[in-house]
């Protein structure tokens, strides 16, 4: 990360109340051990605590997500917390009462924040916080000249650790992509980016973010696809597969390189059947555009290049059950 992606945000879209990042998301799983082992192996900066493990990224203060040991040997979404301005929570807390949205603090969390239900009765926190969604397009990372007669490439043994910069987006599953899209557009502020019908929609911060920050997929019930993580060139997304290929994940998909968002990706999928996502060169929506959203043939919006889509790549392995506060 750059010194400057680091500060918190100076510009915001003028006259708009919307949550500025994904501050973190929560999610359970079975085994909290088998969690640490993968999130250590994809290149994240694991903390381990008594109930939890915290997933940063190095070289990054800030903490993306929490993993808890489930009760009931599920793997299961909990809930989502967006950063929002100080200034602003008066504003929001009007808002929330206003739409009859409010709900109790979620048992895993602090209890600090504003907290709502979105319309499949996930609970959602809202935190006076800095940004730390990016604030202009990630840049590549630099590529050292090479010197006539030498290779470019590194031994494989010399090959370093793919180690992702930050959290890119989080893609959520639904029962009714276009309700999720009305609620984040007319209560959380965000910007639709683009669709493909009802079946998946894309939706940016609009005080600047990726092309998307957030995105919907449809399912028969509530739960978390995958979390996509930043990484600095393309080489990274095929190193991130190889390392996670001889950590013993080598199931996925990749690498390719999307439509929507245009980043070259690599998904592998975690031992509970979502994904995690090493993504780079996504598109960026400045928070003074306006993106020209489009509505996509589902043939043509969800990769340019790259393997056949597997089988199970759009399967909710959540119960139907949903969130539990």
């Amino acid at each position: 990360m750059t010194e400057a992606s680091l500060q918190p945000h100076l510009q915001r879209r003028a006259n708009v109340l919307a949550v500025h990042s994904i501050d973190r998301f929560v999610f359970s799983v079975p085994d909290l051990d088998e969690a640490e082992r993968f999130y250590v192996a994809f290149g994240l900066n694991v903390r381990r605590h008594a109930d939890r493990i915290d997933l940063r990224t190095f070289g990054h203060p800030h903490t993306w997500a929490s993993v808890f040991q489930s009760g009931d040997g599920a793997k299961r979404f909990e809930y989502l917390s967006y950063g929002v301005d100080e200034a602003d929570l008066p504003a929001w807390r009007e808002r929330i009462e206003r739409h009859g949205l409010a709900c109790p603090s979620h048992r895993l969390s602090d209890g600090g924040g504003l907290w709502l239900r979105n319309p499949d009765g996930t609970p959602l926190q809202l935190v006076a916080a800095s940004k730390v969604s990016p604030s202009s397009k990630s840049p590549a990372t630099p590529r050292a000249d090479v010197a006539p007669g030498s290779g470019a490439a590194p031994a494989r043994s010399a090959a370093p650790q793919v180690r992702p910069r930050h959290l890119s987006h989080v893609l959520f599953f639904t029962p009714d992509v276009a309700r999720m899209v009305d609620f984040s557009s007319k209560v959380l502020g965000l910007g639709l980016s683009d669709h493909s019908g009802d079946v998946i929609a894309f939706m940016h911060g609009q005080h600047g973010s990726d092309h998307h920050l957030v995105a919907f997929a449809k399912s028969h019930a509530p739960g978390l696809h995958h979390s996509s993580w930043d990484v600095g060139s393309i080489d990274e997304v095929g190193g991130g597969a190889e390392q996670m290929r001889i950590a013993g994940h080598d199931k996925g998909w990749g690498v390719g390189r999307h439509v929507l968002g245009s980043n070259y990706f690599h998904y592998v999928r975690d031992p509970w059947g979502s994904f995690a996502e090493y993504s780079h060169d996504i598109d960026f929506v400045p928070h003074d555009l306006d993106w020209p959203a489009a509505d996509h043939p589902p043939h043509d919006s969800l990769y340019v290049w790259g393997p056949p889509v597997p089988d199970d790549f759009i399967t909710n392995h959540e119960p139907a059950s949903g969130a539990s506060s």
